[in-house]
């Protein structure tokens, strides 16, 4: 079963002269998370806003090629019903708060009333996830009234508690610190263990390291690559692209260079650690 597929799609924003996405084909697998990468306006967001079917149901423009997701062309989807499918998780928390609830617990529990979950239930899943995120404090709060990080949590806590099966996460720790940051992946990767399938934008390349299946690398509104994990991290095609490595994986390519290599090249900082240690045993044992 293939979720989403792309072939040959251009499109170019109605304000626009220049493509935001040209001659991109793509298909997304069940079960996986896909990490998007590249320079800001490399067409990232477009993407997103293309799988999530706001292009072109939402942003107006010039769309070409093909786009099928779960098998049905996407301008046949209703727009009501394909938000029932896919999560989306927006890159600038401000747009996606409701500004019709007068507390978080409320703005959480929206999606919810609208698909008609019964009010146990949707208690029971808003509370669920609110403990998940940590923001318990925030629940009495008004939305309206939070920072740009709080915002991101509460838009991040609405999409988890649909538990659609498909979910569309677009900068997610954008105005997070680090601490927020590795807990907003905790999530995710929760989310992955659950079988959800994921399409993650983020410029953190050494936690997309960590979680992603496969990484789709984007420049100027085209994919350059697009495949598994530790094959795009260790590509020369990232420096094409100017997206950075993990710290650990420059460091590996530069003993490298040196003429000094690891027995492999790590992309983690767990298997950067057993490296190190197998080198520096490998060196005791040698006097």
């Amino acid at each position: 079963m293939v979720l989403v597929s792309i072939k040959n799609v251009g499109f170019t924003y109605a304000y626009s002269e220049e493509p935001a996405l040209t001659n991109v084909s793509l298909e997304i697998l069940p079960g996986l998370l896909y990490g998007v990468v590249g320079l800001n306006a490399s067409g990232k967001s477009t993407l997103c806003s293309l799988i999530r079917g706001l292009i072109p149901h939402f942003h107006d423009g010039e769309l070409t090629g093909t786009v099928e997701i779960l098998g049905k062309n996407l301008t046949d989807w209703d727009p009501a019903e394909l938000s029932r499918q896919i999560g989306y998780v927006f890159q600038n928390p401000f747009t996606q708060i409701s500004g019709v609830k007068d507390t978080v617990f409320e703005e959480i529990a929206l999606g919810l009333e609208n698909l008609g979950v019964p009010r146990e239930e949707m208690i029971s899943r808003v509370n669920e996830v609110v403990a998940q995120l940590g923001i318990e404090a925030l629940i009495e709060k008004n939305p309206n009234e939070l920072s740009g990080g709080q915002r991101q949590k509460v838009a991040f806590a609405s999409i988890i508690a649909m538990d659609a099966d498909f979910i569309v996460i677009d900068e997610p720790t954008s105005q997070l610190d680090p601490d927020a940051s590795e807990a907003v992946f905790g999530i995710i990767r929760d989310l992955k263990k659950r079988g959800k399938s994921i399409i993650l934008v983020e410029h953190k390349i050494d936690l997309m390291a960590e979680y992603a299946d496969r990484i789709i690398v984007m420049k100027e509104g085209r994919i350059v690559m697009e495949g598994d994990v530790r094959e795009v991290l260790t590509s020369p095609t990232l420096d094409d692209a100017q997206v950075p490595r993990p710290e650990v994986t420059e460091l590996a390519l530069a003993l490298e260079r040196a003429g000094r290599p690891l027995s492999s090249v790590p992309i983690t900082r767990a298997e950067a650690q057993l490296l190190v240690r197998e080198r520096m045993e490998g060196l005791a044992r040698a006097h």
